[in-house]
């Protein structure tokens, strides 16, 4: 068995012209869906990330802008920066490009952006929600990997689906979305013991480590659907995942490439999440 690729890229696209239309739509009716990027420092990796997403909305015609902050702003003025655009009537989603300096409290940021705004989908009141299975801004990365899973019509209901990783942007909330399609779900991390065992009971194995191939063929049960979520870059300069791709896909029935995996997925949902925000803002 050699895996079909899940190739994000070409799904990205596809959504980002269902966007387009909607967009064209909302600004027929005056919502003009406005997302605000708060990049602090000049980390390259943050700073690739935010280009991405720029190109991304003006794909859509979602409009943005970027506000760049040293990275010896201070806490509070981040936070001031937060509350403007909080009380800014035209935006509707709040990005802050994580991760922040160490003299930032990250959650402290994350908790200021208004519930109503946070496109991310990681403020205590959207994670809350996400638990309780109401209706809020998913958290963008496992959003995504939903939506591809959705768009081959993979069977979730019943599975068992592995989580490897505990991150509160992927690990955590990816298992609570698969739960609410009636999956049964194990979450692993660093600590697992007999993690290849756990691995190979999985009909979905998700891999949010962050460590370059720390998972190849041989903890993939023939047939499984493996989502590669890590990006780490080699010696060479090129992208390459936590799987081990080449080993895996002989054993998968599917498999996220990276790139063109998951990545371009993030930031669909990100702008879905934006759309998402200023229509509800218009009902207020």
């Amino acid at each position: 068995m050699t895996a079909e690729l899940l190739n994000g890229r070409d799904l990205s696209d596809q959504l980002k012209a269902e966007m387009k239309q909607e967009v064209d739509v909302l600004k027929q009716e005056n919502i003009h869906p406005h997302l605000t990027v708060i990049l602090v420092g000049d980390d390259p990796a943050s700073k690739s990330y935010v280009k991405g997403k720029e190109k991304a909305c003006a794909v859509t015609g979602i409009s943005s802008d970027l506000i760049e902050l040293p990275g010896s702003v201070s806490e509070q003025e981040l936070l001031n920066v937060i509350d403007e655009q909080n009380n800014a009537e035209h935006v509707h989603g709040i990005l802050v490009q994580l991760p922040l300096p160490d003299h930032i409290d990250e959650q402290k940021v994350i908790h200021a952006i208004s519930p109503l705004k946070d496109v991310d989908g990681f403020h205590p009141i959207n994670i809350g929600k996400l638990v309780n299975g109401e209706d809020t801004f998913l958290p963008c990365t496992p959003f995504g990997i939903q939506t591809m899973l959705e768009s081959k019509n993979i069977e979730i209901e019943g599975k068992h689906a592995v989580i490897i990783g505990r991150s509160n942007i992927v690990g955590k909330p990816m298992g609570l979305l698969l739960l609410q399609k009636n999956a049964t779900v194990t979450y692993c991390h660093s600590r697992t013991e007999n993690l290849r065992e756990i691995a190979l009971e999985a009909d979905i194995l998700v891999v949010a480590m962050g460590r370059k191939h720390a998972i190849d063929g041989s903890y993939v049960k023939e047939g499984a659907v493996v989502i590669d979520v890590g990006i780490n870059r080699q010696e060479n300069g090129k992208l390459t995942g936590d799987v081990e791709f080449e080993s895996a896909k002989e054993k998968a029935s599917y498999i996220t490439p990276v790139p063109r995996g998951v990545g371009p997925m993030t930031i669909t949902m990100l702008l879905k999440n934006t759309i998402k925000a200023a229509k509800g803002l218009a009902k207020k």
